[in-house]
């Protein structure tokens, strides 16, 4: 085909490809053979895909144990604790650390209270009650469970890119500080945006007359991840490595609410 420029195509095929490899492995305990090439400077664009993976494989899981004959309850038991496993409670981690740092009174002691890996009294708080949310609310989903994990997933991960683009990073160094300086806008915000409008569209396709359903899902989860975000921001004064894994958790956790409403 004349005009085209073949390697540089192919060029562009490997920067995506690595790139995705590095959010795999950054975002996930997912481990790729040792000879696979990663890229981590831009993989925050990622998050949202990385986000339906794992709510894809959650919702495979959840299926699996149904057919196994195991009760609801205790699937969404099972469910909630391979979530943390296939994250490495990377998100948790976060949302306890700033949990700790919003019981400090004192703004300006905030992020030195998070810098300690001691977990306080509020940052255990923080973790059982995030969990007991996804698992009371996951176990109230009465249909589309799969697309409930994946809408939760997703949203949160993608709310955590919003955080990353629209609000400071507050530490020249940290577990997150590389993702602002590589995000380009706005395309790496409207990257994990349309993946998340098409899982919105997948109910309708499934049952024409559920088309509401994925609209619903699409306003709810998005103004989640946008909200938790700007509250974070507002209590810190901007966000951390910290808070964006406050903003998935959060994120994650009221969408399922709200999810049982609609499913």
């Amino acid at each position: 085909m004349k005009g085209v420029d073949w390697k540089i195509i192919s060029r562009w095929r490997e920067r995506q490809t690595t790139s995705f490899f590095g959010a795999v492995t950054f975002y996930t305990i997912i481990r790729l053979p040792k000879n696979w090439q990663l890229e981590f400077r831009r993989i925050a664009r990622w998050a949202p895909c990385i986000g339906l993976l794992v709510g894809g494989l959650l919702g495979l899981a959840d299926e699996v144990l149904q057919r196994l004959g195991f009760s609801v309850l205790t699937r969404s038991v099972l469910v909630i604790t391979l979530w943390i496993a296939l994250t490495g409670g990377l998100h948790l981690d976060g949302a306890m650390d700033a949990a700790d740092g919003l019981a400090v009174g004192d703004r300006d002691r905030r992020l030195e209270v998070m810098k300690d890996s001691a977990t306080g009294a509020f940052g255990v708080m923080a973790a059982l009650v995030v969990l007991a949310i996804k698992t009371a609310a996951l176990y109230d989903l009465e249909s589309y469970r799969w697309l409930g994990l994946m809408g939760a997933a997703g949203w949160g991960r993608w709310g955590q890119v919003a955080a990353i683009a629209l609000y400071p990073y507050l530490r020249p160094t940290g577990k997150g500080a590389f993702h602002k300086p590589s995000l380009r806008l706005p395309q790496d915000l409207l990257f994990g945006l349309v993946f998340l409008l098409s899982l919105g569209g997948l109910p309708y396709l499934l049952d024409p007359h559920q088309w509401w359903l994925g609209l619903a899902m699409t306003v709810v989860g998005g103004a989640i991840a946008l909200l938790s975000g700007f509250w974070f921001y507002r209590q810190f004064g901007g966000h951390t490595g910290d808070t964006y894994g406050a903003v998935v958790e959060w994120t994650e956790a009221l969408s399922l609410c709200f999810f049982t409403v609609f499913f």
